[in-house]
């Protein structure tokens, strides 16, 4: 660190203000991102601040930061940066993450933060010239995630059409051809089967060891999945979770291993959340795992879940929380077309799938790159000149 900084408080650097109401009733659709402490929550046809913005959490949600390169709207449950004092607004978003705000929780039961003790926090602060080369290189990790996830989304949209144009409109290949027959589920092309979900194709349950018993966990290697590591993820792949198990945990409980390219379906309180698991895995009651065969290969089952969410969820029951049992999803009736249809689909949509792994996997490590750099980079620890510029052969899966 040298003479281009200094030490100061935030409070010197921005000024934070308290976002603004905005009844979902009274929002209208419109090209203004409305931004909430958990970020984008939708759109509006009024701006209240300026653009470029950056966005924390005042209460609720806490630690997340967000940049908005264009006009928006704050909710009052974050704090807007108000007034940059002409410092570089990509900077100071990267600075509010290293701060981990998230720690700073100041309303009691309900988590919050107080903009007046942030702007009391010590900060080490560059000249605005340095501010804009760190930002340039944080940047260029965020400028490249981003792309891989507007691939990603575009990748998945196909799948997810091809899917809908074959088995659900009935316009697959040679479709013009096609003799229907009536069925329990209407109209479907001669030769297509009707079955139940369990009589094609394996359900698995899980199960929790006991916590009280250390040697079920210590030292665990065995992927072991609740629910809020796949609606945290939001990806298609899950590669790992945020708890193992061991060998011993396993066979004194109910969860059950199963192999790498199962497909895993929370089925309680958030029923509907699908992935597809990269290693051996099992996981806690809250899932529902479907095994892949020759007749429900892995793609075509995938998709057939999430085409079916919404039945999955009015088929729920319980006071506290919705929940789909096992034996409830097993009775579900399901269309079974013929092994060469599915084979055909399995082949065409699997490049789309596999890429949307790869590039899963190239973000994971652009991410776990910005992360180390950031704090190292906004504290003056490393000069801006020896900081690596991101390579995606390098980041490569």
């Amino acid at each position: 660190m040298g003479v281009d900084w200094r030490r100061c408080l935030l409070g010197d650097l921005i000024e934070l203000k308290r976002g603004y109401d905005l009844p979902t009733h009274q929002r209208l659709d419109g090209e203004y991102p409305i931004v909430s402490s958990s970020g984008i929550s939708g759109t509006h046809v009024e701006a209240k601040v300026r653009g470029p913005g950056v966005v924390t959490g005042r209460y609720g949600t806490l630690g997340e930061v967000f940049y908005v390169p264009t006009d928006f709207w704050p909710l009052n449950t974050s704090l807007y940066v108000q007034d940059f004092k002409g410092n570089e607004p990509r900077f100071i978003t990267y600075l509010l993450k290293a701060l981990d705000l998230g720690t700073r929780n100041a309303a009691g039961a309900v988590p919050g933060v107080n903009r007046n003790h942030l702007h009391q926090l010590p900060v080490l602060a560059p000249d605005p010239h340095l501010q804009r080369r760190i930002a340039a290189i944080l940047s260029a990790y965020d400028d490249l995630i981003e792309n891989n996830a507007r691939r990603i989304a575009i990748l998945e949209e196909m799948a997810r059409r091809l899917y809908e144009e074959w088995f659900v409109h009935f316009r697959f290949p040679g479709h013009d051809e096609a003799r229907f027959q009536e069925t329990d589920l209407g109209k479907v092309p001669h030769g297509w089967e009707v079955k139940t979900a369990g009589s094609t194709f394996e359900v698995v349950g899980g199960g929790t060891p006991s916590k009280n018993e250390p040697a079920y966990w210590e030292g665990g290697e065995i992927n072991w999945y609740a629910p809020t590591d796949l609606t945290r993820a939001g990806t298609s792949f899950m590669v790992g979770s945020s708890t193992r198990i061991t060998e011993l945990g396993l066979r004194r409980s109910s969860a059950r291993l199963f192999s790498p390219r199962s497909v895993m379906m929370t089925s309680r309180a958030t029923i509907g959340t699908i992935a597809i698991n990269t290693t051996d895995a099992c996981t806690n009651q809250g899932f529902i795992t479907c095994l892949p065969n020759k007749d429900f290969p892995l793609f075509f089952l995938f998709h057939w879940l999430h085409e079916n969410v919404d039945n999955f969820i009015s088929l729920g029951t319980g006071a506290t929380f919705k929940e789909i049992t096992k034996g409830t999803f097993k009775t579900i009736q399901l269309i079974v077309p013929p092994r060469g249809c599915t084979q055909r689909f399995e082949m065409t949509v699997a490049p789309m799938m596999e890429q949307v792994l790869v590039l899963q996997c190239k973000n994971a490590n652009l991410r776990a790159q910005r992360d180390l750099l950031l704090p190292k980079l906004v504290s003056g620890e490393i000069d801006v000149s020896q900081a690596p510029a991101p390579d995606e052969a390098v980041v490569a899966a």
